[in-house]
């Protein structure tokens, strides 16, 4: 089971990714990398890709998902509500996330050694992963502050 979050804009915005898309699993989040990366990872084969058709009012320029196995590291670090329950504390917009997702990323790098002693026994998502997910998710909150929050969980 995996936390996905989305940012979705008015409208197209100049920029915005088009053509295949190549997503992989790593350490329990779905990220996306470029061709070349992939050729990196894995010569001589070709990727599955995503290619959206997509039509309408708004467009996608965010998503991301995580292992509910952070949940816990997440609440420690007073992100929890933030990232799974955003509409539960009035989170409609990507500019409202800036703030609560700024000061959980200062309290997770401000004492690595005590969330990462929660990383979760099995293996599947680790404190460095769930700071990528928060550091990726407030940049694109930064960058498109307009974009509405929706999670699917």
């Amino acid at each position: 089971m995996s936390l996905d979050v989305y940012l979705n804009a008015p409208k197209a915005m100049p920029g915005d990714p088009a053509g295949p898309r190549i997503f992989v699993r790593r350490n329990g989040s779905t990220e996306e990398i470029t061709r070349a990366e992939w050729d990196e990872l894995h010569p001589g084969r070709e990727p599955v890709v995503f290619i959206s058709d997509e039509v309408g009012d708004s467009c996608q320029v965010f998503s991301a998902n995580i292992t509910h196995n952070l949940g816990e590291m997440a609440k420690a670090a007073g992100l929890y509500e933030a990232l799974w329950r955003p509409e539960e504390i009035g989170i409609e917009y990507a500019r409202d996330l800036i703030a609560p997702l700024a000061v959980g990323l200062e309290t997770l790098v401000d004492d690595p050694e005590q969330f990462r002693a929660l990383n979760p026994p099995n293996g599947w998502g680790d404190y460095e992963g769930l700071v990528r997910f928060v550091v990726g998710y407030l940049s694109a909150c930064v960058q498109d502050p307009d974009a509405t929050v929706s999670v699917w969980r």
